[in-house]
């Protein structure tokens, strides 16, 4: 693969037993910033084989070289001419930049391999690069103070900050009301049996359910307030018991009470036995379930 030189300076040039040697670069001054481009010509007689050396150890302040062989040429008087092309990538701030003294080897082509007599060497270079020169020194204040461009004021830039506005409402809304909803909990979490079921039935008698006709959702909802106290006083599972399976666990232990057995009771009737309920009949059976906690709180004390 050929790189073209656009201007080619002649950094080297030597001839030595017929053995023509040029390197052209396309520049002798250091920019750290480019690259530098190397092509090496080497023409040989027709009875003279050379070669060259890795040049990639030979390089001094540049951390990569890339080697590019050229088709070889063969002239009419059977010399040879054979190019190759390096990129040399220059390091900054090193100290010189050069390829160093290299050894070209050449042997006569119908030589016998045990034969010694006619191979001969010869040294070419070195080849110096000038370094960049010293950058101005900095002094005084920026030249440039960039100042950020806002962006024009539009109803689609408004309707886009309106709706980041109102999504943050919305995600501080959330967190609050989470916070509220867990300081709640675990408030109630330290309650007594007794606190926890006065404040879930104060909770249910806002809900209205019975004003709007649920009546059957009101009264599941008010034993589980009773069964729930039952459960985190006596340590009895009484939302996961039936009426009959409850009574059962609690008259196992000793306890007996018949105005919890017809508040249930009574319950039932609406919640499975498909009984219509009335405003009274709701209010009946609130009355009902407060004189239960309060008599059994009162029993315990």
């Amino acid at each position: 693969m050929n790189i073209p030189l656009l201007i080619a300076v002649i950094v080297l040039e030597t001839s030595q037993n017929g053995i023509d040697l040029k390197i052209d670069a396309d520049r002798t001054v250091i920019d750290p910033g480019r690259s530098v481009f190397l092509t090496v010509t080497m023409k040989t007689p027709a009875d003279v084989k050379a070669s060259l050396p890795d040049l990639r150890e030979r390089v001094r302040g540049f951390s990569l070289a890339e080697e590019y062989a050229g088709r070889p040429v063969k002239n009419a008087d059977g010399s040879l001419v054979e190019t190759f092309n390096w990129k040399l990538v220059p390091e900054p701030c090193a100290e010189v930049y050069k390829i160093a003294p290299f050894a070209v080897s050449a042997s006569p082509k119908l030589l016998s391999s045990r034969d010694d007599d006619g191979k001969f060497s010869f040294v070419a270079g070195p080849v110096v690069f000038e370094n960049p020169p010293p950058r101005e020194t900095v002094t005084g204040a920026m030249e440039a103070d960039p100042k950020k461009d806002l962006p024009p004021l539009s109803w689609k830039l408004v309707g886009w900050c309106a709706a980041l506005a109102l999504a943050a409402a919305c995600v501080l809304a959330g967190v609050w009301f989470l916070l509220r909803y867990v300081a709640r909990r675990v408030k109630e979490h330290r309650m007594s049996p007794i606190e926890r079921a006065w404040v879930e039935l104060d909770r249910l008698l806002k809900k209205g359910l019975p004003g709007r006709g649920r009546y059957k959702d009101f009264y599941v909802e008010l034993t589980m307030v009773v069964r729930r106290y039952v459960q985190r006083k006596y340590g009895i599972k009484a939302p996961h018991l039936t009426t009959e399976e409850f009574f059962e666990e609690i008259g196992a232990r000793g306890m007996k009470s018949e105005e919890l057995r017809r508040f249930l009771e009574s319950a039932d009737l609406v919640k499975f036995a498909g009984v219509q309920a009335t405003p009274e009949m709701a209010d009946e059976a609130t009355d009902s379930a407060r004189g239960y906690l309060k008599g059994d709180s009162a029993s315990a004390i």
